[in-house]
């Protein structure tokens, strides 16, 4: 089908026409002897010693080195729903970025299903041929029961970017900000607008890295263990934070507090900004449109960071999958544990320390150094 003048006018189409990803051959068959080693006969002395010791398809495929993308098109982007056929360009955008980044070959599973059951069986069905399993765009609740389940069934790392790639970032930025603003980490009151697949990784890694107090807030204001209308991932959570047992709006949570991550599109006012305590770091998330706008937050804040490229301080993904999967699948780990995403923070925390300002608490996505650190630091923490 023809492109329209509409689209001919956007400069993103003509970048995505025919896809951003393809399959190349990683060696070439020129004569009959090559084909006769690439394929049969060949390849059925290769295909045998693998079905007799399954480890050397590590060696003798790609499955060493390849991730499958897999999502149901639920929480896309800021565009919601979508369903699988609309979230495959954000899909094989995100293989293109495994690859250019990371070195990491990824193919997009974009399910027919919004099913978990069907989701699972399907992941699982699939694995034997790749290395890991990044889940991406599946809407919460769902996606955690996903997750959770995949990850007790394979023996391949499974790692919902939403959730953990976002957790991460934002905790290496944030340790820069603490030391910037002198404050102490187990002092420090964090406060996380959003109970989503985000925020609610954004809470949990706080709490492993030793956060004093974190306070979750959703769309009817703050979690505390007195609130009756919880699904069950925002009741335990509850019961882990919170820890004066604030009750009332987010605003009410942000009165005093050190630190706001906004992770859930919704507006904050100036005045509740300057509430909170004196130089506090402002983490607005939600892009193209931050919880507060970074000039605004910054008339008040110490330290400011969103989502958004043309920005200081951009909290972007790309800096942890990459290197997180790298890293993993070279230590042959079978799962992403808290203690991986921790040394994959402090790595790229580490990689700012020299130079840490306002402006430069979290390295930029281009920063040829973040991969190998990152990479690094996971595998060497597969066994914590």
């Amino acid at each position: 089908m023809a492109a329209t003048p509409e689209y001919e006018s956007d400069p993103a189409f003509p970048l995505h026409h025919g896809g951003k990803i393809e399959v190349r051959p990683a060696v070439r068959v020129r004569d009959r002897a090559g084909l006769s080693l690439a394929y049969t006969p060949g390849v059925a002395r290769v295909s045998a010693a693998v079905a007799h010791d399954p480890e050397l398809a590590y060696r003798y495929t790609w499955k060493g080195g390849t991730v499958a993308i897999v999502t149901d098109g639920t929480a896309v982007l800021g565009l919601g729903d979508i369903g699988p056929l609309g979230a495959l360009p954000v899909m094989e955008g995100k293989a293109l970025l495994f690859k250019e980044f990371g070195g990491v070959d990824a193919v997009p599973i974009c399910l027919d299903t919004k099913d978990p059951d069907e989701i699972v069986d399907t992941v699982v069905r699939i694995a034997p041929a790749f290395g890991g399993v990044n889940l991406e765009d599946i809407s919460a609740p769902r996606c955690f029961e996903i997750e959770q389940r995949l990850d007790e069934m394979l023996n391949v790392p499974v790692f919902h970017d939403d959730q953990h790639g976002t957790a991460i970032v934002v905790l290496a930025a944030l340790r820069g900000a603490l030391r910037l603003t002198e404050r102490d980490i187990a002092d420090t009151r964090v406060v996380v607008s959003g109970a989503g697949a985000a925020g609610v990784a954004v809470a949990n890694i706080m709490l492993d890295a030793g956060v004093g107090d974190v306070v979750v807030a959703d769309s009817r204001g703050l979690l505390s263990s007195g609130r009756d209308d919880l699904a069950p991932v925002k009741r335990s959570l509850a019961r882990e934070t919170n820890r004066d047992g604030l009750c009332g709006s987010l605003a009410d949570g942000l009165r005093g507090a050190d630190v706001f991550v906004g992770v859930s599109g919704g507006r904050v006012p100036e005045e509740t900004v300057a509430s909170m305590a004196d130089d506090p770091v402002v983490f607005a998330l939600a892009n193209p449109d931050p919880e507060v706008h970074p000039d605004v937050a910054a008339r008040h804040a110490a330290v400011v960071a969103t989502g958004r490229s043309d920005y200081p301080n951009q909290i972007n993904n790309v800096l942890a999958f990459p290197g997180i999967f790298r890293g993993a699948m070279a230590a042959r780990a079978k799962t992403i544990t808290p203690a991986m995403k921790l040394a994959a923070a402090d790595a790229l925390a580490g990689l700012v320390e020299p130079e840490l300002s306002a402006g430069y608490v979290i390295p930029s996505a281009f920063d040829d150094r973040v991969v190998p650190a990152v990479s690094r630091a996971v595998a060497a923490a597969v066994d914590g």
